[in-house]
């Protein structure tokens, strides 16, 4: 039996919720359809959880929250707890990365890309699990003052469908490292993988309760955990839109803590003096890599108006080559589209770019070629002359659609960069030293790659500015997010 049809096989019955760790069914006996957008057919079905499950949830989580099998566990012992989660997502890497494929519509291939460093932030933030510390802080009085680094309490996390094993492995490590616990929600179109994430962390031997995960619909589970009094905080990756949904509950219930990692309209910004075919391999995969559902793609090349004629010469050649098709292909270069509504938002994004007067390139249409007619599959689609004003050079269109913009000169460059609401990441190509770094201060972006486009460490910052949210994922700074500071003073 092929790892495809043991993966098949293993989605005959439904998905259940994992509260407590247990498998439990939903409350209300509904169940979530999940698609395999490649084939335009039901893969598998999950409960589908409501306000009531989230609460059976959370109730869960504060119960481990306060079970000293947790909360009095050595820092040590839950770095190996990590650890073991981490070598259980190894062991299990076909499957997660064949589920992913499938349920999401990436390739193989970039779904093999997403468990290796969801694997190894678990490993990154074992590390932290012993390193947290407080402080001493001399003062006046003359009295012993330390600090403490405390768990903030029971987590609720929102996580997207454009890479549900990442997200979800990015969010729940560094809670546990900190000594929360979670309720994770993943989202409706793809959440099995989180599912399969579950099962490893009740193997690696997580106490019950301290992992939670609850597929269901956000304005039903996302807002019920956001507004959920018992919960401590939330972390969220989706739209502006959804997130300041919710804000709002938040502030209408607790106040409790918010990250946001939103979307991004991203520049990638080129100088006369750049390489140019660097530049079209890493523009090229920047916008098409994923389909273009990524929140840092490069949506918006900016190009100098020297070099960019050939550049979109480049590039249109290597996108009407580009290979579309069956995401569990080993030479496919790009794979379906999460859902129909993504699917519909995409094209009209495409129709959008036509009538607003942008050239067309490369694509601009739904690929119906073959198989892909009952599947989810657009053409890799590149416009020109695209002007700032356009709605394709403004909105987010996650999806696999380039916009080429112009600038003549380097302040130009900053002002269009600059001129969405976003601001996640940016990239800069050129030789000019004084001029990158120049450049790297004056886009507002969280992160600003040079002469890249991608890069992503577990040790390293990711996330945005303006309405890319606040807060960061990954590295030290992510701990922030899951720790509070409790100052105490002793009288001497």
């Amino acid at each position: 039996m092929s790892i495809v049809d043991e993966v098949r096989a293993r989605l005959v019955e439904p998905g259940k919720l994992f509260i407590g760790g247990e498998w439990v069914e939903a409350q209300s006996g509904r169940f979530i359809d999940v698609l395999e957008p490649a084939r335009g057919e039901r893969l598998a079905r999950v409960h589908e959880a409501d306000a009531r499950d989230v609460d059976r949830a959370v109730v869960a989580a504060r119960a481990a929250f306060r079970d000293e099998a947790w909360a009095r566990m050595a820092p040590s012992a839950r770095e190996k707890l990590l650890w073991r989660i981490a070598d259980g997502i190894e062991r299990r890497a076909e499957e997660l990365a064949h589920l992913e494929s499938m349920n999401n519509g990436k390739t193989l291939r970039e779904a093999h890309w997403d468990v290796v460093p969801s694997a190894d932030i678990f490993r990154y933030y074992a590390g932290w699990a012993t390193k947290l510390h407080g402080e001493t802080i001399p003062v006046d009085a003359g009295d012993l003052v330390y600090t403490l680094r405390e768990p903030v309490g029971v987590c609720g996390q929102i996580v997207p469908w454009n890479y549900p094993l990442l997200m979800a492995a990015w969010k729940i490590a560094p809670a546990l490292a900190c000594g929360n616990t979670v309720v994770l929600k993943p989202s409706e179109w793809t959440p099995l993988t989180a599912l399969v994430l579950a099962e490893v962390c009740k193997d690696a031997g997580v106490p019950p309760g301290v992992v939670n995960v609850v597929p269901g619909f956000g304005p039903v589970a996302g807002e019920a955990l956001a507004r959920h009094t018992d919960v401590n905080k939330v972390a969220f990756t989706g739209s502006p839109r959804t997130a300041r949904l919710l804000l709002k509950a938040s502030a209408e219930s607790n106040l409790k803590r918010v990250s946001l990692e939103l979307g991004g309209k991203s520049p990638l910004v080129v100088f006369p003096d750049a390489d140019l075919d660097a530049v079209a391999k890493a523009a090229f995969y920047g916008i098409f890599a994923n389909k273009g559902e990524v929140c840092a793609a490069s949506s918006r090349l900016l190009a100098h108006a020297d070099v960019k004629g050939a550049l979109v010469s480049k590039l249109g050649e290597m996108a009407t080559r580009m290979r579309v098709g069956d995401p569990l292909a080993p030479k496919t270069q790009m794979g379906a589209i999460v859902s129909p509504t993504q699917l519909e938002r995409v094209l009209g994004y495409i129709e959008s770019g036509k009538r607003e007067g942008a050239k067309l390139v490369a694509g601009g249409e739904r690929d119906t070629d073959g198989d892909k007619a009952r599947g989810l599959f657009v053409k890799p689609t590149i416009f020109d002359d695209v002007q700032p004003s356009m709605t394709i050079a403004k909105e987010e269109i996650f999806g696999p659609v380039l916009s080429v913009l112009s600038f003549a000169d380097e302040d130009r460059a900053v002002e269009v960069a600059n001129g969405t609401t976003y601001g996640l990441v940016a990239a800069v190509f050129t030789k000019d030293v004084q001029r990158a770094h120049r450049m790297a201060r004056k886009l507002q972006a969280g992160v600003v790659w040079i002469n890249r486009w991608s890069g992503f460490d577990s040790a390293a910052p990711f996330g945005g500015v303006k309405e890319s949210g606040w807060g960061r994922e990954m590295g030290v700074h992510a701990l922030e997010l899951y720790t509070q500071t409790k100052c105490v003073w002793v009288a001497t």
